[in-house]
């Protein structure tokens, strides 16, 4: 943890030669989940040829280094310089709620840098931020990630909590902070139709927002060049909502699928997004 910290205090320029080192020790050496990351593209592109998606995985690689020392510096970034890489571009949207005393849903996909957007949002937002999160398996790894993503004031929620703190904490006007699109491995799952492939959602997605009836959003973070980002806020969806309702879900995995088109070597592709299918009897959203 303290080497961690060392490194977190290196100048940017000296954080992206380490990136470019484990570019290439990952790319070109242990080709970390590479056969995962091809098939994940050749299946949700199949009408780009050979070398287009070759030029995607290779830019993908570069995106997700870079974000592994962006998000270490986290542990030492400033507030003005943060804002100054993931501005904000339309904050003032979400006043008119505030105003009234109303919570927000905010959610965001695993677009770079994630992370960035989260903690830059606890910094240029006019409301306080919960974070719904996944407890990882190594407990020093979940204490840094927690330690970035609480430095400047978020509120941590384990994801296997969420009903219970949205109730407890109803009467607080804030943002709640979700990224949504990985695969919902024990949870109630919502198919729908994503970069061409029947694809899992959270059903839980759709259950937080009938139980806290909030106006839903998502945040999008595009990436201008290496360490400079834009995020953009953009309505999904206002109350009231319906029980059962997954309209919400519908319209995150269309927005998200439409960014990731925009930006494709943007995306966590080495997730394994699409490893269980649809069983017959479960329902695909149309």
């Amino acid at each position: 943890m303290l080497l961690l910290r060392v490194l977190a205090k290196l100048p940017f320029s000296v954080l992206y030669l380490l990136s470019d080192f484990l570019f290439f020790v990952g790319f070109r050496i242990i080709k970390y989940r590479r056969a995962i990351v091809w098939d994940n593209l050749k299946n949700s592109f199949p009408s780009k040829d050979h070398e287009e998606l070759r030029v995607i995985e290779k830019n993908f690689y570069a995106n997700l280094c870079d974000y592994a020392v962006e998000t270490l510096k986290l542990l030492s970034i400033s507030k003005h310089e943060l804002s100054r890489r993931m501005p904000f571009t339309n904050p003032e949207i979400l006043k008119p709620y505030v105003d009234r005393n109303q919570s927000v849903i905010l959610m965001a996909s695993h677009q770079f840098n994630w992370e960035w957007l989260m903690v830059s949002g606890s910094i240029n937002l006019p409301v306080k931020l919960d974070f719904i999160y996944q407890r990882l398996s190594s407990s020093n790894f979940d204490h840094l990630m927690l330690m970035c993503r609480k430095r400047f004031g978020a509120y941590p929620i384990e994801r296997k909590q969420t009903a219970r703190e949205a109730i407890k904490r109803k009467n607080i006007r804030r943002g709640i902070a979700i990224i949504a699109d990985q695969f919902p491995n024990h949870e109630k799952k919502h198919w729908v139709p994503f970069l061409n492939q029947e694809t899992a959602f959270f059903l839980g997605l759709g259950q937080l927002t009938v139980l806290t009836q909030c106006p839903a959003f998502f945040v999008r973070s595009k990436k201008i060049k290496r360490g400079y980002y834009e995020a953009e806020i953009i309505p999904l969806s206002v109350p009231p909502y319906e029980k059962g309702s997954q309209m919400v879900v519908d319209k995150y995995a269309a927005v998200t699928e439409s960014f990731i088109k925009e930006q494709p070597d943007n995306w966590l592709w080495s997730h394994a997004r699409w490893k269980h299918k649809r069983e017959a009897d479960q329902p695909i959203s149309t």
